[in-house]
């Protein structure tokens, strides 16, 4: 079985981690990666073996794949610009800034058949993957995403640097349109909202509470759904599930086995096998323009200037 060809452009942070899981991919050869900063791009390249660029446009005529892990104000023209030149693309969460650059990257991926995955990593998370065949019909989500706050990520507010990843989550889960947004936000670090509480409301009447923190100083990760006969909890850190379920009199507590992977080697692994038999993605383009519709009227309501 032939490699597949990739590039990692953007390697700061979270990028490196792309470069690192690529280059032990057994099924991958990482042709190369860049960053504006080529000093960084340099510093990679050498750790994991392989070219490094400044300028993306380098990658084009070498790669089958790519993964763009820049700021989110730079997802849409780098990922036009592979899209373009026949490349698949797997874009860091979300998708764009806004939807009609989202619908025009996957009208560009259609219309050239070519993969869009978006890089909504907890999908992959082991405690997730093992949660399914444990719903029935949930009534109430109530999901937590806390954190300290990171200088790195400046662009965005907290609705879409952290809360969209369990807005994917509860959309995964739900399948079903949102009829009703509640939500509440303010700005303690930067310019954008730190912190912000929303209640969707879907059309079967599920109700789903997320809250999301970039200012807090415990990391917490979890979801608590609420069924007729039984309350799941999942931690999305220690990729743990706990039931407690009604029988009889009694409520019994179940912990499910659960084997922990790494998310973000499952995320990138399930990209190559997309590429490399041509399937959709788990969450493609569309998925992840989902999220980031809902996302961006969460932000509405948090502060109605502002523009989708």
């Amino acid at each position: 079985m032939s490699k597949i060809k990739v590039g990692i452009v953007g390697v700061g942070h979270l990028g490196a981690i792309h470069a690192k899981v690529c280059s032990n991919l057994h099924n991958v050869e990482l042709v190369g990666v860049c960053d504006c900063n080529l000093e960084r791009a340099l510093e990679i390249g050498k750790k994991y073996h392989t070219r490094s660029y400044a300028d993306y446009e380098d990658l084009f005529d070498k790669v089958e794949a790519a993964s763009i892990v820049v700021p989110t104000s730079l997802h849409y023209n780098i990922a036009k610009d592979f899209l373009n030149r026949g490349i698949h693309v797997l874009i860091e969460k979300p998708i764009t800034k806004t939807l009609s650059e989202a619908d025009e990257l996957i009208e560009i991926a259609q219309k050239k058949d070519l993969i869009i995955q978006v890089g909504h990593v907890e999908r992959f998370n082991a405690a997730v993957m093992a949660l399914e065949k444990y719903l029935k019909k949930p009534k109430f989500i109530e999901c937590q995403r806390l954190g300290p706050f990171h200088k790195r990520v400046e662009d965005v507010g907290v609705v879409l640097d952290l809360m969209i990843h369990d807005i994917d989550i509860v959309l995964g889960l739900i399948k079903q349109d949102v009829v009703n947004i509640e939500a509440v936000g303010l700005s303690t670090m930067s310019a954008h909202e730190d912190v912000a509480n929303v209640r969707l409301i879907f059309e079967d009447g599920t109700i789903a509470d997320i809250t999301a923190s970039r200012v807090t100083k415990d990391v917490v990760r979890k979801i608590r759904i609420f069924q007729e006969d039984s309350y799941i909890s999942l931690d999305y850190l220690n990729q743990e599930v706990t039931i407690f379920k009604k029988t009889g009199d009694k409520i019994l507590k179940e912990k499910v086995k659960v084997k922990k992977v790494a998310p973000l080697k499952e995320e990138l692994e399930s990209f190559i096998e997309c590429v490399r038999v041509h399937k959709k993605p788990i969450v493609s383009g569309v998925e992840g323009k989902r999220a980031l519709q809902v996302a961006l009227e969460i932000i509405k309501k948090i502060n109605p200037s502002t523009k989708a």
